[in-house]
Parts: C-alpha cells; sequence; structure tokens
C-alpha cells in the first residue's frame, strides 16, 4: 500500500535568496558591492511592528503577528546598485539560526506553495517600519493637511532630501519619541516580503525586509 505523501512545508528560501546576506563578512560584503547603512533608532512602545508603504497605508493596517519586547532598535539599509535593496530592524546581535516569515493575523505561510510570499504592497515608491502607536500619529497628522497638501511634498520632502532622497526617520509630531524609518522600495511599486531572523531558541534577531534588488545575496550587475 502506497502512503500518501506529506506536502513539502514551505521554505523562506524559496522566496528570498538573499537570506545569506547574513553570513557574509564586511569584505565579501564590500567583494559583492552591498554598503550597510545605518539610519538611526526605531521606537517601540509596545513592540507591535508595523511594515508598509507609510504613504499609502492607512491606519486600518495591522501590526505584524510576531511580537517583540519594547524598546529603541537600530535600523540599517542594505544598499546595491544605487538602490535600497534590504531594509533591517536589528533587536540583538548574532547570526540567524533560521527564518520565518513575518505574516499579518490571518496568514499561515503553511498556505503558500513554491516561491509564492506574504508582502506589504508600497505604490509610492517606499517602505517603512514602525511602532502601530505611530501610525496612529501620522495618520492623524495627514488628516490635519490642507485640502491642497500632500504628506510627501509637504511634510516629508524636506527631510528626505539631505540623505539624497533615500531615507529618514520620520517624528509625526514634533518632541514625541515616536518616530518612522522610512526609506526607497528597491526598484519602485511592488509587494514585498519581511523576514523574521531568529536564534536558536526561537528569538527574533532582526526583521528583514527584501526589496527584490539582489539574488543570491549579490549586489554586483554582471556576476
Amino acid at each position: 500500500m502506497t502512503m500518501p505523501t506529506a506536502p513539502a512545508e514551505w521554505n523562506p528560501a524559496q522566496a528570498s535568496s538573499n537570506l545569506g546576506l547574513f553570513d557574509l563578512s564586511e569584505a565579501q560584503m564590500a567583494e559583492r558591492e552591498i554598503t550597510v547603512t545605518a539610519i538611526g533608532e526605531l521606537d517601540l512602545p509596545t513592540g507591535e511592528i508595523i511594515a508598509c508603504d507609510p504613504l499609502t497605508t492607512g491606519i486600518d493596517w495591522p501590526a505584524l503577528s510576531r511580537k517583540i519586547k519594547p524598546g529603541r532598535y537600530p535600523v540599517s539599509l542594505l544598499e546595491a546598485q544605487g538602490r535600497v535593496a534590504a531594509a533591517v530592524l536589528r533587536f540583538r546581535p548574532g547570526k540567524p539560526i533560521r527564518w520565518e516569515l513575518a505574516t499579518l493575523p490571518g496568514q499561515d505561510a503553511s498556505t503558500l506553495k513554491g516561491d509564492e510570499v506574504f508582502g506589504y504592497p508600497v505604490d509610492a515608491g517606499l517602505g517603512s517600519f514602525m511602532d502601530k502607536m505611530a501610525m496612529a500619529l501620522m495618520s492623524d497628522r495627514r488628516d490635519k493637511l490642507e485640502a491642497d497638501q500632500n504628506y510627501y511634498d509637504d511634510v516629508l520632502a524636506t527631510e528626505f532630501a539631505p540623505n539624497q532622497d533615500r531615507f529618514v526617520m520620520h517624528y509625526p509630531v514634533a518632541g514625541n519619541p515616536l518616530n518612522v524609518a522610512m526609506f526607497w522600495s528597491g526598484w519602485g511599486d511592488g509587494i514585498y516580503p519581511s523576514f523574521w531572523g531568529l536564534n536558536a531558541a526561537g528569538e527574533p534577531l532582526l526583521l528583514m525586509t527584501d526589496f527584490g534588488v539582489l539574488e543570491n545575496a549579490d549586489g554586483r550587475e554582471s556576476q
């Protein structure tokens, strides 16, 4: 009697060939023409993280299912070919032992097949990390704009300019430590997945959004 074969477990490496980035040395990163840019610390008072296009996502967008310990955590960008290839929110040092797709409530990675993926839609060429409380502050500030104003041109543009429009740590309310890490989304609009890098105990070391600029963790245009 032939027993039915259990379906193969969905593998994050099928959705991103760049999870090996964090195994590379500084010399290997340089050889691959990948640079790391630290952009500041993100305030996460609830530990509930929203990853989204900050200009087109509303207040009803949910936080990721996995919650982390509240605190302030550094954000860095991996850049290649003149683009932001990945955004990284780091919670503790170390190299990930395994990876897990970052999902929203109601999403189940086990239902995915092949290179299918859950991710967030980008329509304004930007990605972000923020605490769910920061989304509320930004939404409230956006609602107070005049009819002929928009959030990018009238609020963000001057903040992005010193960084060649690549990134900004945006504070929706002056004097409030709640901030939003915003950055270019690779080549522009699309659907972009995020991944938790976990240690042997299953604790998150980092959250990484892959913007699809790199393949096989290699930033060189000719390989």
